[in-house]
């Protein structure tokens, strides 16, 4: 029997967990797992979706959903229920919906393993969304405090980007990029930071992997920032994923 897994957001375009995991299941070889592209225009459709694919063992969950999905699902493992967004749904025999997060797991071992000297620095997390949450909690792990920048909300937790000036800047010296801004195909794209108060010692980390170096990352380069792309973050939240789909 094939076990069927995949992923579920909207659009997929994008998606690198396909060739990922079916690569991997290849490598390995696991020929009872599949790995699927569910693209849902609504999450609406998601009950549909599972009754129609009875093989399915759990999936992982993009953009626009990671907390849509939330009220679709039966249980939240304490990660995910603290940060409030999920991207790994487990599947039970007995059709229980589990939701994970291991988003923030990838970050806060991708952060690690950079080796800065991140000691008594503070963060600037660009966006709200899902991913943002997943970065937050793994920043709180790390006792960084750190601050969000958000085009739409203001209030003590939340800066708008027309707010970053010299002083926040010389202050916040981690800036983490959590939105889409730069993605291939849009790679002209960029947060509206201002680039020219970044110093050597700031540290950009772009979530964003595809281009390798978006422009986020470039124009943080020109200014001696040290800086990091969303690759090796995407590799451990996956390995992280499967560990969740196999374990008992």
């Amino acid at each position: 029997m094939i076990h069927l897994l995949g992923l579920l957001g909207y659009p997929l375009g994008h998606s690198f967990s396909q060739k990922y995991f079916n690569q991997k299941f290849e490598n390995e070889g696991l020929t009872n797992y599949k790995y699927e592209l569910f693209e849902l225009p609504q999450i609406e459709l998601l009950p549909q979706l599972i009754a129609s694919q009875p093989n399915l063992r759990g999936f992982n969950v993009t953009i626009p959903y990671k907390e849509k999905i939330l009220t679709y699902l039966d249980e939240l493992d304490t990660f995910a229920e603290k940060i409030k967004a999920v991207n790994v749904v487990k599947i039970l025999s007995n059709g229980k919906k589990i939701g994970y997060n291991s988003d923030y797991y990838g970050f806060l071992q991708s952060l690690k393993n950079t080796n800065w000297n991140l000691t008594g620095k503070k963060a600037l997390i660009l966006g709200t969304g899902g991913s943002a949450k997943a970065v937050r909690v793994a920043l709180q792990i790390l006792g960084i405090e750190y601050q969000h920048v958000s085009t739409r909300y203001h209030n003590a937790q939340n800066l708008q980007y027309s707010h970053l000036n010299e002083e926040i800047l010389a202050d916040y010296q981690l800036i983490i990029n959590t939105t889409p801004l730069g993605m291939h195909p849009h790679s002209n794209l960029c947060p509206a930071i201002p680039y020219q108060l970044l110093t050597p010692a700031h540290y950009c980390f772009d979530l964003v992997y595809n281009p390798e170096k978006t422009l986020f990352l470039q124009k943080a380069e020109s200014q001696g920032a040290k800086i990091k792309n969303g690759l090796e973050m995407l590799y451990l939240q996956a390995e992280k994923s499967w560990e969740i789909w196999t374990q008992d």
